[in-house]
């Protein structure tokens, strides 16, 4: 809510408005930087201010006050009260003791800069008469939200979500303080603002030489009660505060009253402290070195006492004290209990600065080494991480055990969250190894994560009979732990190639188990098989594998199997359809994740899919295969093909057959190579297109035949759809349309029952094309009038779903296609339609085509139009639309007046 349309706000504006009403007085009070001058400014900008006489005056400069016209309305702004000297403060006694009719006068200032707190005049308080209206209004720091949308604002698509916690946090929503610490992110070159980069900026100017200023005006024996509450770091009781400055009972009690009356502490309902957190970072620093040590070693001996105990603030009042033994012993407990109550970050947090410190005893990072690791495999990303446990394996003095256990961490971890796959294979390998007689419980870990299939350069067959060791050495173990994680994979892997039983081995996962651990694998199963189930045509079950796997996953404490069912939703919502805001899901995820490839590998796939579908070539490229894109040599062999289909299809579309063909057997050659053949149902049809129309349909047809046996016995209705457009595919490029025609009509049925609906709609577009073009190929040039009318008919339904869908290119394309062929009953009347200055059906798609970045050639291939005329077109839709350039036509289509209904668009040309 803006201030004028608070109560106060309200009743200022009627004043200001010379209805009659009272004189007004609003007293604005303020935390140092809350906003108060701009809360005036606002003020100053109202309709009703505008027609009245504004006057600004600060108190404490050397300016005269104004002096006030003898009638009219009048707003009166005065700031910095706080800093008003005897005659300000007389003459503002006179103005408001004795107040003109049409007066409305705001006050700003500090509460905590009063001389008598509470009393912005100071004592004796005035002597307001009954007609004048007084209101108070504190301008309070901005919430969490406030914050978020100011620093969106200033940062864009670098804001994170973590980036703006931490400007709450550390700036106390304090609005001045936000402002200059963006100020400083917004000057970064990094791509994505985080809680380091909030951490890095460092303290703002004004902060620190208002926390400085403050506390210098204290005495100098007063000055310990200030540092100590920065040394604290948080508000405290007066007890603890007191004990840590070292003052004495006595002291401590006239110092802390000093600081408060200096408004260099204040008071909360949590203790004393500074007024915000980014001042206590100030005063740290200005601490002399001896005294703030001996202040961080108090401050430990005060927190040990706590119960709970706060063990990691505790580790970093000891570090700082120079109490090193005492430093570990907390990092450790501290990291314990983060780690065993799912507080993952947390724990990496604290282990990887303390494990980088050379000062650790080998002892001591033996014992944490595995902590760390155990959190890094289910968090986040961390490259700091990654660095340490590689140099603590190789530490030739650790136990085989003990680095066959790190290294086994370390290979899940390459893998999973760095995206570094032949790396982590052979970590796992050796893990494998090192562990097998000494840990078969740890040793079938390894042997379980090489089961899955999702490595890029592996067989299935090499993926099972690691499952088949892993199995053995579980049950070597005797370990429940390690018996879920194997069941984990194996229901995973069997989902993945389609086996029929995968469902009961999903419903055996111990989702329920008493145990954390189990339950911790059991969602990762859960999202596992939801992925897998996904890629095999069962949206349905896949959605219900998604909703259980992210709750239990959540309750685990599993980021990082968090984020990768968060990413198969995106995946979920493109093929199912849900497309409304999803470009904007998936830009928000990769921004999220951007350091993690391999999470965000689903996210960057379906934005380049829906960039294709909307005509925006170059942004589809980008998102496929750009600088940012996953290698299709390392990426999951999934998201391989069907990026694969992807730019297959768009070299298509481009007439690039060449390329299309080349990228069509390379990636044919790898789904080979790997085996899971449900896997090749996005790749399938477009590389049979692409073979064919080069002219090597034996390649094609050996390409359905290798379908069509690899999916013998497999529970994958998306693939078996995927077959029969293959064949239809085929058919058409070899012009054999009468055949293509009911194929392309079984696929379309097939894949409205998953429902997959831009599947649907692109079989069933092709399927009207081709009963066309059998009708236009018959030798006298004609087609049954009720082929052609379903022809038709599949025509318009198939332009409606893409242009339901937001698929701008398919959606142009068969509006082409079937304005060529339109029955001659709902043809337009000759001669062309006037227009006028509005955009034409035609005008509008080539205009609607080139605000995606299409050319002029590759407008007219869709289309089938001359590039002279797509050329024409686009000159008379700019014209019209009162723009030069080709970039603003989508946003200025928005505003265009569309006058015509579908059979118009049709027949218009």
């Amino acid at each position: 809510m803006t201030a004028h349309e608070t109560f106060w706000g309200l009743r200022l504006r009627r004043t200001l408005a010379g209805d009659g009403s009272a004189p007004v007085l609003v007293l604005v009070e303020g935390f140092a930087g809350t906003g108060k001058s701009s809360l005036v400014r606002e003020l100053t900008t109202l309709p009703e201010a505008a027609r009245a006489t504004c006057l600004r005056w600060a108190c404490g400069e050397s300016a005269a006050p104004p002096t006030l016209p003898a009638d009219g309305p009048v707003l009166l702004a005065v700031e910095d009260v706080h800093r008003a000297g005897a005659e300000e403060s007389a003459l503002l006694r006179r103005l408001l003791e004795h107040p003109r009719p049409g007066l409305a006068a705001v006050l700003t200032y500090r509460p905590e800069e009063l001389a008598a707190p509470g009393l912005p005049l100071g004592t004796p308080p005035p002597r307001y008469p009954p007609g004048l209206t007084v209101l108070r209004h504190r301008v309070r720091p901005w919430n969490a939200d406030e914050v978020r949308q100011v620093a969106a604002a200033a940062l864009g698509e670098r804001c994170t979500q973590e980036a703006v916690a931490r400007l709450h946090e550390r700036s106390g929503g304090v609005a001045q303080i936000v402002a200059d610490l963006l100020a400083v992110l917004r000057d970064s070159t990094r791509l994505r603002c985080t809680a380091a980069d909030v951490d890095a900026a460092g303290v703002p100017v004004r902060l620190a030489e208002l926390s400085l200023g403050r506390t210098a005006a204290l005495l100098p024996e007063h000055r310990p009660i200030v540092w100590a509450a920065a040394v604290l770091g948080e508000p405290v009781g007066r007890d603890e505060l007191v004990t840590v400055s070292g003052l004495g009972r006595s002291l401590g009690r006239q110092a802390l009253l000093a600081a408060l009356a200096g408004a260099a502490l204040i008071e909360s309902a949590e203790g004393y402290g500074l007024p915000v957190p980014l001042a206590a970072v100030a005063v740290h620093e200005s601490v002399p070195g001896p005294v703030r040590q001996e202040m961080h070693g108090r401050a430990a001996d005060v927190l040990a006492h706590r119960q709970p105990v706060p063990w990691a603030a505790l580790a970093r009042h000891h570090r700082a004290g120079g109490r090193i033994r005492g430093w570990l012993r907390a990092i450790e407990q501290a990291a314990r209990e983060a780690a065993e109550s799912g507080r993952h970050q947390e724990a990496i947090g604290l282990l990887e600065e303390t494990l980088a410190t050379p000062a650790v005893p080998p002892q001591t990072r033996a014992r944490l080494a595995p902590i760390l690791a155990r959190s890094a495999v289910v968090g986040l990303r961390s490259d700091q991480t990654v660095q340490v446990l590689t140099q603590i394996v190789e530490d030739a003095a650790l136990p085989a055990a003990a680095r066959g256990e790190l290294r086994l961490d370390l290979g899940l971890l390459l893998c999973n969250q760095v995206g570094m796959s032949d790396k982590g294979w052979r970590e796992l390998e050796r893990a494998a190894a090192e562990l097998r007689d000494a840990r078969p419980d740890l040793s079938a870990r390894a042997m379980s994560a090489l089961a899955m299939p999702y490595w890029p350069n592996s067989s299935f067959d090499i993926h099972r009979a690691w499952l088949e060791d892993a199995a053995s050495a579980a049950a070597d173990s005797g370990d429940e732990v390690v018996r879920t994680a194997v069941a984990a994979n194996r229901a995973g892997l069997a989902m993945s190639c389609g086996d029929p039983q995968a469902w009961e081995l999903v419903r055996k996962l111990p989702t329920d188990s008493p145990d954390p651990r189990c339950r911790l694998h059991a969602a990762r199963g859960l999202c596992n098989a939801a992925d897998a189930a996904l890629w095999l045509g069962h949206h349905g079950r896949a959605e219900e594998l998604l909703t259980e796997g992210l709750e239990l996953s959540g309750k685990s404490g599993a980021p990082y199997t968090k984020h990768t069912a968060l990413g198969a939703r995106l995946l979920l919502e493109w093929v199912t359809g849900r497309w409304a805001g999803l470009a904007e899901r998936c830009e928000t995820f990769v921004t999220a994740t951007a350091d993690m490839p391999v999470i965000s590998a689903d996210a960057r796939m379906v934005r380049g899919l829906l960039a294709l579908a909307q005509g925006e070539w170059g942004s589809a490229l980008s998102w496929l295969s750009g600088a940012n894109a996953s290698s299709r040599d390392h990426a999951a062999p999934p998201l391989a093909a069907a990026t694969s289909g992807a730019l297959i299809r768009l070299s298509l579309a481009r007439q690039e057959l060449t390329g299309a063909a080349a990228e069509a057997r390379d990636a044919w050659a790898k789904v080979k190579r790997k085996g899971v053949w449900v896997w090749a149902a996005d790749l399938a049809p477009w590389a049979v297109e692409a073979m064919a129309r080069t002219g090597d349909p034996e390649a094609a047809r050996a390409v359905i035949a290798d379908f069509t046996a690899g999916l013998e016995g497999r529970d994958a209705p998306g693939a078996e759809a995927a077959v029969t457009w293959s064949r239809a595919a085929l058919a058409e490029a070899e012009g054999r349309w009468l055949d293509a025609v009911p194929l392309y009509r079984e696929a379309a049925a097939a894949y409205a029952a998953l429902p997959r609906p831009y599947a649907q709609a692109l079989t069933t577009e092709a399927a009207g094309r081709c009963a066309l073009a059998a009708g236009a190929a018959d030798a006298e040039g004609h087609v049954l009038d009720a082929d052609k009318a379903q022809a038709v008919a599949d025509l318009t339904a198939c332009t409606r779903q893409f242009t339901d869908l937001g698929a701008v290119w398919d959606a142009a394309r068969a509006r082409a296609l079937l304005r060529s062929h339109q029955p001659a009953k709902e043809a337009r009347p000759p001669g062309r339609p006037s227009y006028g200055d509005r955009l034409s059906p035609r005008e509008r798609e080539v205009a609607e085509l080139a605000g995606t970045g299409l050319t002029n050639r590759e407008i007219a291939t869709t289309l089938h139009l001359s590039p002279r005329t797509v050329e024409q077109h686009v000159a008379r839709a700019m014209r019209k639309l009162g723009t030069t350039s080709r970039q603003h036509l989508a946003k200025m289509l928005d505003e265009a007046v569309l006058p015509e209904s579908l059979n118009e668009a049709a027949n218009s040309g």
